[in-house]
């Protein structure tokens, strides 16, 4: 089974100006969208999703990593990323998950930035035009808080009821005039460390 993907969207946002500064480098988010049908929508309960994850997963995760790097000029170019899902309302949070949280989808993407760190993630439920939140993190170093980023977009007429939006971010670049620190300094003043930040 190949996933029937409605429609492919791609959200590039550069910012120029923060804070009423120019940026020193300016800040570009990327998201690829895919609207897709879902596989499990009007089925009842579905007690075994392997199936369509194994057969759908693996063809998102190609396609919406390629928009990425189509859209970035290279894998090494990208600095942060990231992955969200919005499933319709005939179908469950877990239907979102599903597509998402598996190697079959994410691994694409990480071999193609190079990347270290997991995919930072969100899978909710809406009607059409639901915002797609994509939170990014660094793609290598997990403490680096100026690649903390979100990007937020949607599609107005998606997700349908009977179907999901899956989507892929990026960004070049992190915020513009970064001045919080990162979690590093943070567990040095605490006396904490990385594997136990609270000290637990």
């Amino acid at each position: 089974m190949a996933p029937t993907i409605r429609k492919t969207l791609l959200h590039i946002e550069t910012t120029l100006i923060e804070g009423g500064r120019a940026a020193p480098t300016p800040l570009k988010l990327i998201a690829a969208i895919a609207v897709v049908k879902n596989p499990w929508a009007g089925r009842g309960f579905v007690e075994d999703l392997k199936r369509e994850i194994h057969e759908l997963a693996p063809v998102l995760g190609e396609l919406l990593t390629k928009m990425i790097i189509d859209a970035a000029g290279s894998g090494e170019t990208v600095e942060a990323y990231g992955k969200s899902a919005v499933v319709g309302l005939d179908g469950e949070v877990e239907h979102a998950s599903a597509l998402i949280h598996t190697l079959r989808f994410g691994n694409h993407y990480r071999k193609a930035v190079g990347a270290k760190s997991y995919l930072a993630f969100c899978n909710t439920r809406g009607p059409a035009n639901a915002p797609i939140m994509i939170p990014l993190m660094d793609k290598n170093d997990e403490g680096r808080r100026s690649h903390y980023l979100t990007i937020q977009c949607s599609v107005p007429d998606a997700p349908a009821a009977d179907e999901i939006v899956v989507a892929l971010g990026a960004s070049i670049g992190g915020r513009p005039h970064h001045r919080i620190g990162d979690r590093y300094q943070d567990l040095k003043e605490l006396g904490q460390d990385v594997a136990n930040p609270a000290a637990v």
